[in-house]
């Protein structure tokens, strides 16, 4: 491969997809990207270092295709990964890349700080990530950083679409028994599933068709009937309250003063369920953001991320 040094490339891998774009390195407004690539998962520990890296090279390929630049090393690449929020992952991603030549200049972090990075210009704030699963990552003007939740279904992923789901089954099977108020979400559970009766959600929900993801998809039922049902918004209420928590940790831990932070949103419940949405910033009241950001597309935050990793390289 021709080293290069007038591009960056960032990453951003899930664990269902993976993100590359490449970018031009004298845009500093991190505005304009010259190609775009797709690709599988590229979580090293949700699918395997050798599947996520496979994954990480072929969107690599994709972006540069699609700017119809000639495959070369970057003057840096920032690969931000779920599932890399260590450093002994961190380090082997990135002994990794530079091995493929991937980049001069190498940065591996975890799936947070992107989002931070793509709406505020010195990477101070907090990032709320609300999808799959849930977590807060923060970082002060300081430099000292911390984190909250982001402990996985069985632990934690309190406010998730995964902890909504759960909540709206266990909701609904203790109304089938009497030992809870009645709720919609019963028969709208067992249309989804196509359980006849209450007990066939026994059979649907320990399939081993069932996966986290799939039963994480569950959660638009708890958010459809919330307008409707006391128990469903319910469960979006207590949500948004462990959200809003997870933020006032940090907040705190962090020394950042109520309506002077940056507050960036990511993940897919968060961004596209306006009444959670409403509900954590309802909450937030006494000690909300200066300004609250939805991150579409976080892959461009580890394009900031590069960014400085060049002027060093």
């Amino acid at each position: 491969m021709t080293p290069a040094s007038d591009f960056l490339i960032g990453v951003d891998g899930g664990g269902t997809k993976t993100l590359a774009f490449i970018a031009p390195l004298d845009d500093d407004s991190n505005t304009v990207v010259l190609g775009r690539g797709s690709a599988g998962p590229g979580n090293p520990r949700a699918a395997g270092f050798d599947i996520a890296q496979t994954n990480i090279e072929l969107a690599i390929d994709a972006a540069f295709a699609a700017a119809k630049l000639p495959r070369s090393t970057a003057a840096a690449a920032c690969f931000c990964l779920a599932g890399a929020g260590r450093e002994v992952e961190q380090q082997r991603i990135a002994a990794w890349a530079q091995e493929q030549q991937i980049a001069r200049a190498v940065r591996v972090t975890g799936d947070a700080e992107p989002i931070l990075a793509a709406v505020s210009p010195d990477n101070t704030g907090i990032a709320l990530i609300c999808g799959t699963g849930s977590m807060a990552w923060g970082r002060n003007a300081s430099g000292k950083t911390a984190r909250c939740g982001g402990w996985g279904y069985l632990l934690g992923d309190e406010g998730s679409a995964y902890w909504i789901a759960r909540a709206g089954l266990a909701a609904a099977v203790r109304a089938a028994d009497g030992r809870g108020a009645m709720t919609a979400l019963l028969p709208h559970f067992q249309k989804e599933l196509q359980a006849g009766a209450p007990h066939d959600l026994v059979d649907r929900v320990y399939s081993t068709q069932m996966s986290r993801e799939r039963l994480a998809g569950l959660a638009h039922i708890v958010f459809d009937s919330a307008a409707r049902d006391a128990t469903a918004y319910k469960i979006i209420a207590d949500a948004a309250l462990e959200l809003a928590a997870t933020v006032d940790v940090l907040r705190r831990q962090l020394d950042l003063t109520a309506n002077n932070y940056i507050l960036a949103l990511a993940g897919s419940v968060i961004l596209n369920e306006p009444l959670l949405r409403e509900l954590v910033l309802q909450q937030m009241e006494n000690c909300s953001p200066r300004l609250v950001e939805s991150v579409i597309e976080p892959v461009r935050g580890a394009i900031a991320l590069a960014r400085p990793l060049a002027k060093i390289a």
